[in-house]
């Protein structure tokens, strides 16, 4: 034994002095408190345990030896990350002796993961956590409307991000409204504060008329220590409850944040959210413009597709085989023109809602006198397209009738007015000689208003 040693255990024991288990334990215990009261050790971390009372239990180990360890709630629930068994940490605390079993232990104060930050543990077991629960599926992410009339805003009052995206709402669409919620998006409580007022916004938009379209969360850039409540658990959760879609639009384009993965949309900075929710009115009237166009476009082409098949049929029927022919095609026609008529009518009642619902989204921009130009365009091409419609469709009802006129006079069956009558066997044959009759025979004679029969009484000789 060394004279370190030696002095200590003189120290704890006098000579021939009889001890209880519970004596030496406690003189044990307050030599190593003492003498081992601030120190710093790393390990591996196994036999890890999250007591019901908040308490952390752990054995820290290397290839030779082991200590076991405690971090008590009051210290452990400043930590941003949880020890999880085999993470290599680095522990500051002191030496005490957990009397019950007579083992020593050290009581942990601080603790930080060995080869990697305690942030970027904490970023990636939360990232872990979340999208295990389906935070983060694409599924359930929703479009951004595209005319939003209500915009809410949550991010600091005093930062540059707020002025930036009021300037760019302002300059895209004048007519937007945008409310506003302050809140801290930095230090102890920013968290609560963010996710608060997301609900709050939430609460607001279903009030009558209070609708709110879509929420932008975010700050401008910063360190990740800077950044960090956009990264916490109850703001996320926030995120994924909000019934309003919601842009994440948190530091520049290379930070990353879990509201970004949460959020319906990720935008690389504020200002880059105000553009990505609103349209500039220069683009709207251009859309308006491409939707009248390509409705005309559709309009023509039907029209011309029902002209094809209208010819079509006038053409294969000919006109020349019998009456019911051309009862037949005139019917079809009739019907052909209640369908077209119909289909315009239907069409152009739909091209009227869209219409209407597009300029009551944009009522409140400084559309109105080209869309009321654009609105008394198609309403005179609507009305030159019925004037067209209706003279073609006379003139094909003008020029059928002439026709069937024509089939009229040239028709066999209109001599028979004038005391001629058609002759025929009793099979329905045409009889057209006197000759090859016989004596009894059966006819049949067809006059004007009907058919009589009759028996040959007296063939030709």
């Amino acid at each position: 034994m060394n004279d370190a040693a030696s002095k200590m255990m003189a120290a704890l024991f006098a000579e021939d002095e009889v001890l209880s288990v519970s004596e030496l334990t406690e003189r044990i215990k307050d030599h190593l408190e003492s003498e081992f009261f601030a120190l710093t050790v790393q390990g591996e971390i196994s036999n890890y345990k999250n007591h019901h009372s908040g308490h952390w239990y752990f054995t820290l180990k290397d290839a030779d030896a082991q200590l076991r360890g405690v971090f008590f709630r009051q210290w452990n629930r400043l930590m941003r990350f949880e020890p999880e068994n085999g993470l290599e940490v680095r522990v500051r605390g002191r030496l005490s002796v957990y009397e019950p079993r007579g083992e020593y232990q050290i009581v942990v104060e601080t603790m930080e993961p060995v080869g990697v930050g305690a942030l970027q543990l904490a970023f990636e077991q939360q990232v872990k956590k979340l999208a295990a629960e389906g935070l983060f599926d694409e599924a359930r992410k929703r479009p951004l409307p595209m005319l939003p009339k209500r915009i809410g805003i949550v991010t600091s009052p005093v930062g540059a991000a707020l002025q930036d995206m009021l300037h760019i709402l302002e300059r895209r669409n004048r007519g937007v409204h945008v409310l506003v919620t302050p809140v801290k998006v930095q230090g102890t409580g920013a968290a609560h504060e963010i996710a608060d007022a997301i609900r709050l916004l939430n609460r607001h938009s279903e009030k009558s008329g209070q609708n709110i379209d879509v929420i932008i969360i975010g700050r401008g850039g910063g360190s990740m220590e800077d950044l960090w409540a956009f990264n916490e658990e109850q703001v996320a959760r926030a995120i994924f409850d909000s019934k309003i879609p919601v842009v994440s639009a948190v530091g520049h384009e290379t930070d990353f944040t879990i509201a970004d993965l949460v959020a319906d949309l990720r935008a690389p900075t504020p200002s880059a959210a105000a553009e990505l929710v609103t349209r500039e009115a220069s683009e709207l009237a251009a859309r308006v413009e491409s939707l009248q166009a390509s409705l005309q476009r559709a309009i023509n082409y039907y029209l011309l597709q029902r002209r094809s098949e209208l010819r079509d049929l006038i053409e294969s029927r000919g006109f020349a085989n019998t009456v019911s022919s051309i009862v037949s095609t005139a019917a079809r026609c009739r019907e052909l023109e209640s369908r077209v008529v119909e289909s315009l009518r239907v069409g152009l009642h739909k091209t009227r809602q869209r219409l209407h619902e597009a300029q009551t989204r944009l009522a409140a921009t400084d559309l109105r006198a080209p869309l009321t130009i654009k609105t008394a365009k198609v309403g005179h091409l609507e009305q030159r397209l019925n004037s067209a419609l209706r003279r073609s469709m006379e003139n094909r009802w003008h020029q059928l009738m002439l026709t069937a006129s024509k089939l009229d006079v040239l028709s066999p069956l209109s001599v028979l007015g004038r005391g001629y009558v058609l002759v025929k066997d009793d099979a329905g044959k045409l009889v057209p000689r006197a000759g090859g009759l016989r004596e009894g025979q059966l006819l049949k004679l067809r006059f004007e208003d009907g058919e009589i029969g009759c028996r040959v009484i007296e063939p030709k000789t």
